[in-house]
Order: structure tokens, then sequence, then C-alpha cells
């Protein structure tokens, strides 16, 4: 959902101008940077909750295993670091000019695309990845733990890196 909302609020942004008002608030141009990727982060973090809600009523009604990666602890942390790459690509990307939004987007979205399709192939093709990434039953849950925690950190450090650059990108752009 927020791939789909996430360029409508930037673009939205753009069209009223939101970039060129923020430049005249007696802000520095770091602090507006920082605010819009920690705001889409939170954002993504609050998409994460609701994927793991569902994902915990889907493991609670149904107790049957997908063909693909199972919406299990592990789902999770993927979904934390495809976040992250997503991250990670599109804001540096943007914030080079400051207002150029589908080249970022695009490159952003294909990046995010190939890794989720990287981890679906993963689980499918090769059992050591199975046997970490895959199943419902509360042994694979807590063995999927670490996972989770580091696709946190991932998405925490990625994030952290892509502000980084948007705002020493940010800083060059003349507006």
């Amino acid at each position: 959902i927020l791939f789909i909302a996430l360029p409508n609020i930037v673009q939205f942004s753009k069209a009223q101008k939101d970039m060129e008002f923020t430049m005249l608030l007696p802000v520095r141009k770091a602090d507006a940077v920082r605010a819009r990727i920690l705001a889409i982060a939170l954002l993504q973090t609050a998409q994460v909750l609701v994927v793991a809600l569902f994902a915990a009523l889907n493991i609670t009604l149904y107790h049957t295993p997908n063909f693909f990666i199972d919406p299990n602890v592990a789902y999770v942390g993927c979904v934390f670091v495809m976040f992250g790459v997503f991250n990670i690509v599109f804001f540096p990307m943007l914030y080079k000019t400051g207002y150029k939004l589908a080249a970022p987007l695009i490159a952003g979205l294909t990046l995010t695309l190939v890794f989720a399709a990287l981890i679906e192939l993963l689980v499918v093709t090769v059992p050591p990845v199975t046997r970490v990434l895959d199943g419902i039953s509360r042994a694979e849950l807590v063995r999927q733990i670490p996972v989770l925690l580091c696709g946190i950190a991932a998405f925490m450090l990625l994030t952290w890196g892509s502000m980084r650059a948007s705002i020493r990108r940010f800083d060059r752009v003349n507006l």
C-alpha cells in the first residue's frame, strides 16, 4: 500500500510546492529532509505492524503453509529489509534534485521487487534458506526471531544511510 501512497505523497507535495515553502521557513534543509524521511519510515513501520497482525491471524486461522514464504516472523523481518532497500535507493535519488520523482521511484521499486523476488526464489529453491525463513510451527517461529531482529536493524541502518546521503545531496541543491 505504501508503494502506492508514497508516490502520491511526494507528487502532492511537489504540486503544492511544499519543498519551496519549507525552505522559506526558519529550518535547515537537513531538518526538512530528516523530517520527511522519518515520517515515511514511521508510515512504513506502521504498515509492517499491520502486516505482522494479519500474518499472525493467518497462522492462527489457517495453519497451512504457502508455496512461497509463509507469513511468519522471518517474513516480517524481510519486509523491514525490503523497505530499507527502497529507502536507500529512493530518497538519495529524490533529494539529488528535490523534485524529480519518476527515476527514483522506478529505481526504488525495481530494486525492491528484485529483492522480494530473490527472497521468494531462495525460499523455494534453497533448502537451508527454507529451513530458516519458512515454516509456521512454534519451533520455527522462535528460530526466525534473529531474522526479524536483523531485518529491523537493516531497516534502521538503511534508512539512516538514506537520510545521511539525502541530506548531503540536498544541501547542494539550490532552490
